[in-house]
């Protein structure tokens, strides 16, 4: 298994949780940084291959894994383009996508319990969706509308009338099979071709998911806990709520 995670960003709107400018995926909670975390735990599952996709203060982030010692062989890809949309950041690892080899595609942002990563890991579905049903509506959440056991929709906005039984808010990490993967790597490519290139990467999954989604799956990981660290509120909750819900299960964490 191969793994990828989007870590090009730079978080502007965390200004007053990181005064010194660090790029997101370096922020720390409880004394480690999101990337620190991330290739441990990828590295505790048995994920031995990672492209690690960077653009803000890109040596920074090479400085900062040098300096792990439990983690993945670590190969780098910079998006000199990361002000524009995340679609771009994921056409970086384009090699990784096309290479024959099923993939695991990560946010960066997000702080986690072990657990929900194991879950894809694990699964038996060869293309896999993350969903959490307890979430907070809004305009934020990235949904995932199911309607008899399939995927009908992944997208922050949901059409009026859309017809679902089951509705989730998605993680932001994915598992995709060979073939899955170069078709994601091609819609990427024809976002760049287009003049598409500011648009989130979630929305070229979303139209290879649509075209097919028989071929599709999800893991349902509500009561784990996590957090996707995109606004000042997210940083006082993951170090007030979900942190400590973590540690509750795993001390050491």
């Amino acid at each position: 298994m191969h793994a990828i995670i989007l870590a090009a960003g730079r978080g502007s709107r965390l200004a007053e949780h990181n005064p010194e400018g660090h790029p997101k995926c370096l922020m720390e909670f409880g004394g480690r940084s999101l990337l620190a975390r991330h290739l441990d735990i990828l590295n505790q599952l048995g994920v031995r291959n990672l492209d690690l996709v960077i653009g803000y203060e890109a040596d920074r982030i090479i400085d900062h894994v040098g300096a792990l010692f439990f983690r993945p062989d670590v190969a780098f890809h910079y998006n000199p383009r990361f002000e524009q949309g995340s679609v771009l950041s994921l056409l970086a690892a384009r090699e990784t996508l096309e290479s024959g080899q099923p993939v695991i595609v990560m946010d960066a942002d997000v702080l986690y319990h072990p657990a929900i990563l194991k879950t894809l890991l694990d699964t038996d579905t060869e293309n896999c969706y993350l969903l959490d049903r307890e979430f907070a509506p809004g305009d934020e959440p990235v949904k995932i509308a199911v309607r008899d056991s399939v995927m009908v929709e992944f997208r922050k906005q949901l059409a009026d009338g859309l017809s679902y039984d089951m509705i989730g808010e998605s993680v932001g990490f994915f598992r995709f099979g060979p073939e899955c993967a170069a078709l994601i790597a091609a819609e990427c490519a024809r976002y760049e071709s287009d003049g598409l290139g500011d648009a989130p990467h979630e929305e070229a999954l979303r139209d290879v998911l649509l075209r097919q989604p028989g071929d599709f799956g999800f893991e349902d990981v509500s009561g784990l806990p996590w957090i996707e660290i995109d606004f000042p509120e997210d940083v006082i909750r993951a170090s007030n709520e979900i942190l400590p819900a973590i540690r509750a299960d795993l001390p050491d964490f």
